[in-house]
């Protein structure tokens, strides 16, 4: 353990785990056995940044991203399969109407990075395949807090960190690449145990403020600015959607009254940058701590056509009544291989996850 109180290598365990258990999906044969009873009828996957390996040795947000040349041989392979990738409209009305003659998948990204413009981009324009983009607007507007880096920067710049823990002011070393990879994953257990968002951020601006990191240099750095967006919302092949303003963990804010705003005022400002209004939400994080029942049935008053999680599974024709609870398939830049996103879509990872339950919606 750790001196927060959390466990220090468990993110390294984890990892290691779910490595072994897809390979043995997919050496032994099992995902295609299991494919015609946890397939479901269809599929969302969802990423970060695009953008080629980095070759520092302290990168906790890996996760977050993938290779151009992964991402090529991603859509290469469904260009080819028996699957139809569609856009989140399509997705919908197949939905609505139980129309599930035909296997799907939509691909969408978080964020609004520059790296999708650059490097992603250009890939779909070539196998002509359609994606979704969701856009907490204050990074376009250049007020957006990405918290996940700034706390990477702060832990990358110093070999030692002190910051006040659960009411004691404490200190940690980290000058090797191993202990700030441990101090990186204890802290953001951390804050991510924090009940409410103002907590999260304040305890960030703090260490920042002490270590000399910008944070809003860090969204002028990486995210996409209004132009750029609307450049891309002109293709026919991108389909805009919210993602709230602040990027805030939903169920972490106590009003509802401010979670329904951080969804209304996203649409509003879209809207009103882009000249179309989006129909489609993501939730911010997404997991299970950061949106839950009362989040999906906002996004339903709202009228959004769907809303997606970051609980992992497949959909199934019992989706169709819970459209803005809808899970996805994250492809994680710590697992690229094309063998592990052909488990993960053939539902048998998820199934796992999930203990062979169709639905998590609760």
């Amino acid at each position: 353990m750790s001196e927060t109180g959390l466990p220090s290598k468990r993110e390294t365990m984890k990892k290691t785990i779910i490595r072994t258990g897809l390979e043995t999906l997919y050496f032994t044969g099992l995902h295609h056995m299991l494919r015609p009873f946890v397939g479901g009828v269809g599929s969302i996957l969802t990423l970060h940044h695009v953008r080629p390996a980095r070759k520092s040795g302290f990168q906790p947000n890996r996760l977050l991203e993938v290779t151009p040349n992964f991402l090529e041989g991603l859509l290469r392979r469904l260009k080819r399969q028996k699957v139809d990738v569609i856009t989140l409209d399509e997705m919908h009305r197949r939905m609505v109407e139980g129309d599930f003659a035909r296997r799907f998948v939509c691909i969408t990204f978080d964020d609004g990075y520059k790296d999708l413009l650059e490097f992603a981009h250009p890939l779909f324009r070539k196998y002509e395949l359609p994606y979704a983009l969701y856009i907490p607007t204050s990074f376009p507007d250049r007020l957006g807090e990405l918290w996940w880096v700034a706390l990477e920067q702060v832990i990358a710049k110093n070999n030692r960190i002190g910051m006040l823990i659960k009411g004691k002011q404490q200190y940690f070393d980290c000058r090797s690449t191993g202990e700030k990879r441990e101090l990186y994953d204890a802290i953001y257990g951390y804050l991510r145990s924090m009940k409410t968002e103002d907590e999260v951020r304040r305890t960030v601006r703090d260490l920042c403020a002490t270590y000399h990191v910008d944070i809003p240099a860090i969204c002028r750095e990486l995210c996409m600015d209004w132009d750029e967006i609307a450049r891309l919302a002109r293709d026919p092949l991108v389909t805009i959607g919210a993602h709230t303003v602040s990027h805030s963990m939903l169920k972490k804010l106590a009003s509802e009254d401010a979670v329904r705003a951080e969804m209304e005022m996203s649409r509003s400002v879209l809207e009103a940058a882009l000249d179309k209004r989006p129909q489609h939400l993501a939730y911010p994080v997404g997991d299970p701590t950061s949106a839950g029942p009362r989040e999906f049935r906002i996004a339903s008053e709202l009228g959004f056509k769907t809303a997606v999680t970051t609980r992992p599974g497949v959909l199934f024709a019992a989706h169709a009544d819970h459209l803005t609870a809808l899970p996805r398939i994250s492809v994680n830049g710590e697992y690229q291989r094309q063998r592990y996103v052909k488990v993960l879509m053939s539902g048998a990872g998820t199934a796992l996850w999930n203990g062979f339950k169709p639905l998590n919606v609760a």
